[in-house]
């Protein structure tokens, strides 16, 4: 019989709370979903990127990760593990104003997450000359995270919901 891991019940939680973000309330609207195991390092990522119904442009993205070493310790039931993953909050936009965007969007982030390490990225094609820059802002939780938090998942799904809707008054 199988025995889910931390990854699978965690997984399951934020899907069945954002696809009824998704069906039921029919605010966000989930654009892509990943399931991936890497067979070289035999870790796992899932990805679940949504946006809110009318306004495509902005995403957020749920990213669950899970290394052997974790997965091995919880099924061998290794004396002193903390079986856990890793857990990063990802939002998107474009935008022709990096500059004063992203000082508005790391602000934003840190008041929203206070005590996590928050990471903006702006992308563009080298060479040619940019009219806007695809930026992303990565929200990466320190420690692991297990079955403990699986009560935190909504209010965290609904907070990531709060922030999108900020990115958007912020771009508008």
């Amino acid at each position: 019989m199988f025995d889910p891991t931390v990854y699978d019940n965690l997984k399951v939680a934020f899907e069945n709370y954002l696809y009824d973000l998704d069906n039921l309330d029919e605010s966000i609207h989930i654009t892509h979903r990943r399931d991936q195991l890497e067979m070289a390092s035999m870790s796992r990522e899932f990805t679940l990127r949504f946006c809110l119904r009318d306004h495509a442009a902005i995403t957020a993205e749920v990213v669950l990760k899970s290394s052997l070493e974790a997965i091995a310790a919880e099924i061998l039931e290794m004396p002193d593990s903390h079986p856990g993953c890793a857990l990063e909050l990802r939002f998107g936009l474009v935008t022709k104003e990096p500059d004063s965007r992203c000082l508005d969007i790391q602000q934003m982030m840190q008041e929203n997450w206070p005590d996590q390490r928050v990471v903006q990225y702006i992308h563009y094609i080298f060479g040619e000359n940019p009219i806007s820059f695809n930026v992303s802002a990565s929200v990466y939780f320190e420690r692991h995270v297990n079955e403990e938090q699986m009560h935190d998942i909504p209010a965290l799904c609904d907070h990531m919901v709060h922030a999108l809707n900020k990115l958007i008054m912020m771009h508008e």
